[in-house]
């Protein structure tokens, strides 16, 4: 059916379809979509183009994934937000769906701009294929495989992926994704910017801060990676100091304590089990619910109790998990993890993680022995530096890992319980920040933007650029997840 001009002009501007020109870059209707799901975000794009080698100005170039969510008001303001996602290895417009609800309030009188860093997502994505994790295991020396084992045959995928790629992992850093939003502010027009960055992305925040201060309105910076600290090196201690928080939880509550005891030491057994006999176990999937073998070892363990540390929901699941697996039923281990490993898997693109990892922090890393005999360990750190030194990169600015320092407006956010950015890496970059503050979520895990009253403060914290006159008493009625006492919930 055919609509008169006048008439699909305004049902475009109503739906928000209508191309929208903001100073060179003309952005079209287009959507977003993320990955293993069938919706879609309506968003508008443009297309972008940055030389893959930023030092060579004339060679190859290559396209990112530019998008902008248009702001609800009619008029909105000069000032454009920007999400910076996480990982790294994320992408801005496929994780935006499950962003959407923290930046709804800014959304209603902002525009709000979606880069895919280079090397992830629509942005030339650095992808390498690694073996299906869903495979039933027929070695029978699968769960004795030692960790050089390990380290050669992850050497070998990388190699051959190496051998398919079509790109130079070298120039897929945070230094080189800096110089690609500052030219994509350029052809909006020079517009203010208003970064939140999320984890991964906080980092890139701070070095986009310090080499375009002029181009920063605002800052939010949510499960804060201070430029400090070198990625990988305090894992290990966080991850348990997060994991003591957690399991105080179940230790406060009668019930919990008398159904589970020490959650803490369930764990240390547990690991002392699989380390004298790894095991070989048939589950259900949680998602096709036919029967898939896994392997489940120390190493296995770790990775398990990390990813279920990461959100108050999962690690209220931990000490009944635990509970179940110590006396031989995995299946609630190894079901969750599928589930949260399995959209890690397809959200983190690795290619661009390493190209990250390994130029601005993986020859820093050294194994502590103060780590060495927790859950995590030192295998992680030596997983990087195995990894990076197949994995070809670049290299990081001499002050790259200097202090951030700025009279910015800056709003800081933490979950208390957080394995992998605390609350102490906020504080370590507030020092610095004479007009910032840092609010704390009690009894959560990583990444709160989304949590409680957050939208609507770090809505109010860009209106006012004013975080210490925030009233955030809101955010005191947060609290942990209680541990579940079975599969129901927490009731006894």
């Amino acid at each position: 059916m055919l609509i008169p001009l006048f008439i699909a002009s305004a049902l475009a501007s109503a739906t928000g379809t209508a191309d929208l020109t903001i100073g060179q870059l003309t952005f079209s209707a287009c959507e977003l979509s993320r990955p293993k799901s069938s919706a879609t975000t309506a968003a508008l794009c443009a297309p972008f183009e940055v030389p893959e080698n930023r030092d060579a100005p004339n060679g190859r170039k290559i396209a990112l994934r530019l998008a902008l969510i248009r702001a609800e008001s009619g008029s909105p303001k000069s000032d454009i937000v920007v999400y910076l996602a996480g990982g790294p290895g994320q992408a801005a417009t496929e994780t935006y769906s499950g962003m959407a609800g923290a930046l709804a309030p800014l959304n209603r009188t902002h525009h709000i701009l979606l880069l895919d860093q280079r090397g992830t997502g629509g942005s030339h994505a650095l992808k390498c294929a690694h073996a299906d994790e869903e495979k039933d295991y027929d070695d029978e020396d699968e769960n004795n495989a030692g960790v050089d084992h390990e380290i050669e045959q992850m050497q070998s995928e990388l190699t051959d992926c190496l051998s398919k790629l079509d790109a130079d992992p070298r120039f897929y850093t945070t230094s080189d994704a800096v110089r690609d939003l500052e030219d994509v502010r350029e052809k909006l027009g020079k517009p203010q910017f208003d970064l939140v960055g999320v984890s991964y992305g906080t980092r890139m925040a701070q070095a986009y801060l310090r080499a375009h201060a002029d181009g920063v309105r605002s800052v939010i910076l949510d499960g804060v990676v201070p430029n400090e600290m070198i990625v990988g090196a305090s894992f290990a201690g966080d991850l348990e100091s997060a994991l003591k928080l957690d399991f105080v939880n179940c230790n406060k509550s009668p019930e919990c304590a008398k159904r589970f005891g020490d959650p803490y030491k369930t764990l240390y057994a547990l690991r002392g089990k699989l380390r004298d006999s790894p095991s070989r176990v048939t589950i259900a999937d949680p998602q096709t619910f036919q029967p898939i073998q896994r392997s489940v070892n120390e190493s296995t363990l770790a990775g398990l109790v990390r990813l279920f540390a990461y959100s108050s929901e999962t690690a209220a699941l931990l000490p009944l998990s635990l509970d179940q697996a110590i006396h031989g039923n995995y299946a609630p281990l190894l079901g969750q993890s599928k589930l949260i490993s399995g959209d890690l898997d397809v959200s983190i693109t690795g290619g661009m993680e390493l190209s990250v990892i390994c130029a601005e922090d993986a020859d820093l890393l050294k194994p502590t022995p103060e780590d060495a005999d927790t859950i995590l360990g030192n295998k992680v750190l030596e997983g990087i530096q195995a990894e990076c030194k197949i994995w070809p990169h670049g290299t990081r600015p001499a002050d790259f890992h200097t202090p951030l320092k700025s009279d910015k407006s800056i709003l800081l956010l933490s979950g208390e319980n957080d394995p992998v950015t605390p609350p102490a890496n906020a504080e370590l970059v507030l020092k610095n920040l004479p007009n910032g503050r840092h609010l704390i979520a009690k009894g959560q895990g990583h990444n709160v933007i989304l949590r409680g009253c957050l939208p609507r403060l770090a809505a109010k914290f860009v209106d006012t650029l004013d975080a210490k006159k925030l009233d955030a008493a809101c955010v005191d009625t947060l609290g942990p997840v209680p541990a579940f006492l079975d599969f129901n919930g927490a009731a006894p």
